[in-house]
């Protein structure tokens, strides 16, 4: 079902793939990449690190009120709301970051509204190499995501650095998730590890491990399908602002964290580690190609809005 595709190929030809599986599945992975893995390794033991902190000290650097970066607690969040899903909180918490660089000059003044991708991040005193572990690992992966966002434009038939004018300030986001073992309790009806949604920027690359309760995709079948964990690899999925911006040429698909079974004969506490990579925040996000089914929007409101929706009241 989610092909997997190695960055090593000739270029034409993963291009060719990758526009395949972004129009009928909306989701593929990635091997070959060359990404360090001292690097990822670094930031995920950073984040495993993290979750095992005492709670006091997680709930230090929880998320303020009208800010985006921190410490989200277990059941804080709600996914499938962004939707206009009603559905009972969501069984993970989070940890985020998000853009390293300051805002450019401007930015803030024309729309205050940004300040909210600036929020600042915070950083738990116990752990004092986090901040640069987190750091090398968001901009290697911000250099993959405009490597595939290349052979993505190659394959539309547009120059390689087709959307760097509109990336090259961008506005993204690292999330660590660690989704618990939920022993004997189970969850409520309707209850998920992540609710039914979309991404809401242009490209998710996502690091997971095996454990039970992963990641599933819906398939144009309309069923459920699970998305495994490849050695190395990186799942990659379209997001909302670039389904928008391809014209609906790519899919944005939905996808949800399902709730390991009642007996697993192990312990299922998962982690993962997203990158949600979103334009510029003042990009004018156009339809690409002719008969546009969507007006031009900025890629910046969009987001906030949709993060917004998802939180638990």
């Amino acid at each position: 079902m989610i092909p997997t595709i190695d960055l090593r190929g000739e270029p034409d030809a993963v291009a060719a793939e990758i526009d395949a599986a972004a129009s009928e599945v909306g989701f593929f992975q990635i091997v070959g990449h060359g990404l360090d893995p001292a690097v990822a390794d670094a930031a995920w033991e950073a984040a495993r690190a993290f979750f095992d902190l005492p709670l006091d000290a997680k709930l230090a650097v929880r998320i303020p009120d009208g800010d985006a970066y921190g410490y989200a607690p277990f059941r804080a969040e709600r996914l499938a709301a962004s939707l206009g899903a009603d559905t009972p909180p969501d069984l993970k918490e989070t940890f985020s970051a998000g853009p390293f660089d300051p805002p450019p000059a401007g930015v803030i003044a024309a729309d205050p509204a940004a300040a909210f991708v600036y929020s600042a991040n915070l950083w738990p005193a116990e752990l004092p190499d986090l901040a640069h572990d987190w750091e090398a690992y968001y901009r290697a992966l911000a250099a993959l995501v405009e490597r595939v966002l290349s052979l993505m434009a190659r394959g539309l038939g547009l120059a390689p650095d087709y959307f760097t004018p509109f990336v090259d300030r961008h506005t993204s986001a690292l999330r660590a998730l660690r989704y618990p073992d939920l022993g004997g309790t189970r969850p409520e009806p309707g209850q998920l590890r992540a609710g039914a949604h979309s991404d809401y920027g242009t490209l998710t690359l996502l690091r997971q491990d095996d454990a039970p309760g992963g990641l599933e995709v819906r398939g144009a079948d309309g069923e459920w399908h699970p998305v495994p964990a490849v050695p190395g690899g990186f799942v990659v999925n379209v997001g909302d602002a670039l389904e928008r911006w391809s014209n609906d040429r790519w899919r944005s698909t939905l996808h949800r964290v399902v709730v390991p079974p009642s007996d697993p004969g192990r312990d299922c506490t998962r982690q993962s580690m997203a990158f949600f990579h979103n334009a510029n925040w003042d990009a004018v996000i156009a339809p690409i190609g002719r008969d546009p089914k969507y007006p031009p929007i900025t890629a910046g409101r969009h987001l906030m809005d949709k993060f917004r929706a998802t939180q638990s009241a």
